[in-house]
């Protein structure tokens, strides 16, 4: 990975613990100052050696409250799992990014259970989103469930941020801040050692600043070797689908998102209208809840019993749509699954990938999402809508800034079916490059 910027690891990690310990502390349930500089100094001694770099030596990398690190305990961004043991051993994730030399600075704030796409977290509070800030005074919300994730990177206190994705919990927060956020085919990636919310459908991925630097970190994600598939933008054919990803966008993202494909056409993208009529059975795979809800009241239905007055009143009632799921009920729902992902293979084989706004929403107000329920649950949805659609398929995707350097944040979003994730990354590179004199910014 020679695309990537160099690295002066004590001197970087100086300047992360800065913004950790100010700008973005909000973003942080434990700074690990202590490890971290360990970690940075053997990354110096590595270099001024001469040995063998890791593919993410020096790099500095916060850790979602999600994971296990050894010797932490793992919460969840709850208070109920505060009096857990510590961690005996690292994530598989966690291990491999530490075996790649990455510098882990610390745990990160996250929806409690990651069980919303809007980032409130009652228990340890919500980082604003810092990025809105610079455009307009009023404090707007991070996205979930990676927040204090997507603030780490967005401010300077990491390079990259792993987290999960569940429904779009790493893809909406990297929209709402100008990041990218790659969610690969779940098998790509190991989720033992974290916290599940829906097994069938949780992956563990990262937000980065660059595509460059998300093709680095799924290489050791996904413990693979990672190769782009690099082509011309008239080689590959898009779709976008009408009328369900398009509905109710509002004007910032609409004009930011049509502009977008009107300068990737005129560089050569072919570009197409097309529906996917098989989009009409999300109702069916998303009825009470779907599989988010079944599949984390399996696994908090006990806790809930004994403390359920701990948990955030909103997870708490979407965890417990879930005990109105049957086994038999459950079963017809992986069944129907399996065959609405066989219908989309099948509607979407005429594209290379298919492009939607990531969300719909420009970083909406905090304080609304807070006082109203209704507001909440209202933005949720429409947050979690495009996103969610990628994890039911068990496909991969990819959201890219489009917006110009100075306005609300605005996200992109490339996706296809499983297994395509190298070609996936290709396609984003190409496109980052070619948005980026519409956005402003050098090409990398």
């Amino acid at each position: 990975m020679n695309h990537l910027d160099p690295v002066r690891p004590r001197a970087d990690l100086d300047v992360a613990l800065d913004i950790a310990r100010g700008a973005a502390s909000a973003a942080f349930v434990h700074l690990d100052a202590p490890g971290a500089q360990v970690a940075a100094n053997e990354a110096a001694q590595r270099q001024q050696e001469g040995r063998p770099l890791g593919l993410l030596d020096g790099r500095i990398v916060s850790i979602k409250d999600l994971f296990d690190v050894a010797g932490q305990v793992t919460t969840a961004g709850s208070t109920v799992l505060a009096d857990r043991p510590a961690a005996a051993a690292d994530a598989p994730v966690v291990a491999r990014l530490r075996a790649a030399g990455a510098v882990l600075i610390g745990r990160t704030q996250m929806t409690e259970f990651a069980f919303s796409g809007v980032g409130i977290n009652p228990h340890h509070g919500t980082p604003v989103n810092p990025v809105m800030a610079a455009v307009d005074p009023v404090p707007r919300a991070p996205g979930g469930s990676t927040s204090g994730g997507a603030v780490s990177v967005a401010t300077g206190a990491a390079w990259a941020a792993l987290g999960s994705d569940t429904g779009g919990s790493i893809r909406i927060p990297a929209a709402l801040h100008g990041l990218v956020g790659f969610k690969n085919t779940q098998s790509r990636t190991p989720n033992a050692g974290s916290v599940p919310l829906s097994p069938s459908l949780d992956t563990s991925c990262a937000i980065t600043r660059t595509v460059q630097d998300a093709v680095a970190v799924h290489a050791v994600l996904s413990a693979r070797p990672c190769q782009p598939e690099r082509r011309r933008l008239s080689d590959w054919h898009f779709g976008v689908v009408e009328p369900l990803l398009l509905d109710q966008m509002d004007p910032v993202v609409a004009r930011d998102f049509e502009r977008a494909l009107a300068h990737l056409s005129c560089l050569g993208a072919r570009i197409t209208r097309v529906t996917l009529p098989a989009l009409s059975d999300l109702p069916a795979l998303q009825q009470d809840g779907g599989l988010p809800a079944a599949e984390s009241w399996a696994w908090h239905q006990t806790l809930l019993a004994e403390r359920g007055d701990q948990y955030d009143p909103r997870v708490a009632a979407r965890i417990r749509r879930g005990a109105t799921i049957t086994p038999a009920a459950l079963a017809r729902l992986h069944d129907l699954r399996a065959r609405w992902i066989a219908r989309m293979v099948t509607e979407l084989a005429d594209v290379d990938f298919v492009l939607s706004p990531t969300v719909p929403l420009i970083a909406p107000p905090l304080a609304p999402l807070v006082a109203d329920e209704v507001e909440f649950f209202r933005v949720n949805a429409l947050l979690l809508r495009n996103p969610a659609v990628v994890n039911l398929l068990d496909g991969c995707a990819i959201s890219l800034p489009c917006h110009r350097m100075g306005e609300a944040p605005v996200g992109l979003m490339a996706w296809t079916t499983g297994g395509r994730d190298d070609a996936l990354l290709g396609a984003a590179l190409a496109m980052e490059d070619a948005l980026a004199p519409l956005r402003g910014v050098a090409a990398r």
